[in-house]
């Protein structure tokens, strides 16, 4: 077995563009609202202030790891940010590999191993994702803006030697 990771991907919690996009709009009614009140008003500044600050926030969300998924010795490997556990999760396990979309909803929190119903998540930001189920019906979901790769090497892994 060689410890060279076939796939590696790490996905950064700031960088989805919806909530991206939420944040600067309202940082943009800070600074609207901040440019309209009237210069006798004290609390016009903290306006400024609370706009500056999202913008802020936003650039550094975009520098932390949410998690990394490395494909290495026929198992997954998620690692998540400090305080979380590393998971692993063995191939020879897996019965069923296929690629899907992770939810039908626009909008989706950042998760990491999230169990709901049978179901454990793993997910930053996309819409694809692979579902694999193991033995005992377990189904994990884990998000991946490069899905057909991540396949790739999953199934390349997944293969008899």
């Amino acid at each position: 077995m060689s410890d060279k990771a076939v796939f590696v991907e790490k996905q950064y919690l700031g960088r989805e563009w919806i909530p991206i996009t939420i944040r600067l709009v309202l940082a943009l009614f800070c600074f609207a609202a901040y440019f309209f009140t009237d210069e006798r008003e004290r609390n016009g500044d903290l306006l400024a202030i609370v706009g500056f600050v999202i913008i802020i926030i936003s650039i550094i969300m975009g520098f932390l790891l949410h998690f990394s998924t490395t494909v290495i010795n026929k198992s997954i490997l998620l690692d998540g940010l400090w305080s979380t556990r590393r998971v692993k999760i063995d191939l020879n396990s897996i019965v069923k590999v296929e690629k899907g979309s992770y939810s039908r909803y626009l909008f989706n929190n950042p998760v990491y191993n999230l169990h709901t119903k049978g179901t454990i998540r793993f997910y930053a930001a996309g819409n694809d994702a692979i579902h694999l189920t193991d033995r005992d019906g377990l189904v994990y979901i884990i998000g991946s803006q490069h899905a057909n790769e991540f396949l790739r090497a999953l199934k390349g892994e997944m293969k008899p030697a």
